[in-house]
């Protein structure tokens, strides 16, 4: 029997969510071993499901990687001791140890109580504040010299998505990539989604790549906007500056709209738009001088929704409104997010893969794209609330639109 060992509890719907089968597989895979001490199975779908076992490593080393991955399922220590914290070195740097978060939602163990951790999101540290007892995650380069930063794996835990029982869109089963499943009935699976959350006055985040404007498929998302549909919109230079492109010149990359046929000159119809946009000041002066009368960038202007542009290395002009620092961009982008409840990508790899690094496991999440090796990447969030559709931007919004009957 290996010498170093823990105790461990499992609590909730470990078993048809497959939490337990997962603990045991990260156990062997790790070269560790496990007694299981103490099963009680849930008898219905609203009754939890119990498990207690003893783990077993050869080194302190292992047993801090294994329990570090445990806790990240769900795991709690039988016996847990108190967070620790250390000291942030520097602003921006953390101690070696830092304790790297999960999506999921997280409590932190401080004075013998559980606590729960604010702002969840992946890949962060978690800073305790002891005067008002409480704790955040907080992105690296926003960390302070000095700060409280929990370190190891001692007194966290984390709450593992349940699967859900309903058969509906988001269900595990669901949750694969395909470009042959029926399209048009997950379609209008999403649109009911839509219409449930905006029913409830919830939070609706799009995030659109230029591709949606290059396939005509703008002006469906500029409906969705209109009709309420759409509150956060997040994107890059690329999606203003076509839409711009093809409201003022009819074209996107130089090519018409109505014919798709190259115009004469239309190579340059992007830099002028973009040019335009300069000169009036921004997109929302743009749209009082008249200047942008139609488009995805003229509605969200007049319907006031919340929408960050951040720019990236390549870019062109770019559009005054783009935010062309990264880490200004991030906290823009992170402040938009709070209390979202679905989330739709649409054609823009890099924008999607920021955001839904950004987004709670609850958020329910569409990612599309013609690409399968973009959507399974968006899809894999290790939630069963992420949904992946391989199918052309157009074709999405068109039918989507059509789903919700907006006119």
């Amino acid at each position: 029997m290996k010498p170093i060992t823990e105790e461990i509890t499992l609590e909730g719907h470990i078993i048809d969510s497959y939490i337990l089968p997962r603990v045991w597989d990260r156990i062997m895979d790790s070269g560790g071993e496990f007694d299981l001490l103490e099963i009680r199975v849930g008898k219905t779908k609203q009754e939890t499901s119990f498990a207690r076992m003893k783990i077993f490593a050869e080194t302190p080393a292992q047993m801090g990687a294994l329990m570090e991955a445990l806790t990240e399922l769900g795991a709690v220590v039988t016996s847990p001791h108190d967070a620790q914290t250390e000291a942030a070195p520097r602003d921006g740097a953390l101690p070696d140890d830092f304790y790297s978060t999960t999506n999921l939602p997280t409590q932190i163990r401080l004075g013998g109580k559980w606590l729960d951790v604010a702002n969840t999101e992946m890949d962060l540290a978690i800073v305790v504040n002891r005067e008002k007892n409480s704790a955040a995650m907080i992105p690296m380069t926003d960390v302070k010299q000095g700060d409280a930063v929990v370190v190891g794996h001692d007194g966290i835990r984390v709450q593992p998505l349940a699967r859900s029982r309903d058969k509906e869109i988001f269900s595990f089963m669901n949750a694969d990539v395909s470009s042959e499943r029926p399209k048009r009935l997950v379609i209008s699976q999403i649109a009911r989604e839509m219409e449930e959350t905006k029913a409830r006055g919830g939070k609706i985040l799009f995030v659109a790549g230029p591709a949606i404007v290059h396939s005509g498929a703008a002006p469906f998302l500029a409906k969705l906007i209109r009709s309420g549909y759409v509150n956060v919109l997040f994107g890059g230079n690329a999606i203003a500056a076509h839409d711009c492109e093809a409201a003022i010149f009819g074209t996107s990359l130089g090519v018409a709209l109505t014919t798709g046929q190259p115009v004469e000159g239309g190579h340059r119809h992007h830099m002028r738009a973009i040019n335009r946009i300069r000169r009036a000041g921004s997109l929302r002066d743009a749209v009082a001088q008249g200047i942008l009368t139609s488009g995805i960038m003229y509605e969200a202007v007049r319907a006031n929704i919340e929408m960050v542009l951040a720019g990236s290395v390549r870019d062109d002009g770019p559009i005054p409104d783009v935010i062309t620092e990264m880490i200004h961009a991030q906290r823009q982008m992170r402040a938009a997010a709070q209390g979202v409840e679905l989330a739709l990508m649409v054609s823009t790899m890099l924008h999607s893969i920021a955001t839904g690094n950004m987004l709670p496991a609850w958020v329910k999440t569409v990612a599309v794209d013609i690409n399968p090796a973009v959507v399974t990447k968006l899809a894999d969030r290790g939630t069963f609330q992420a949904l992946g559709l391989v199918t052309d931007a157009e074709l999405f919004l068109r039918e989507l639109a059509e789903e919700l009957e907006i006119k």
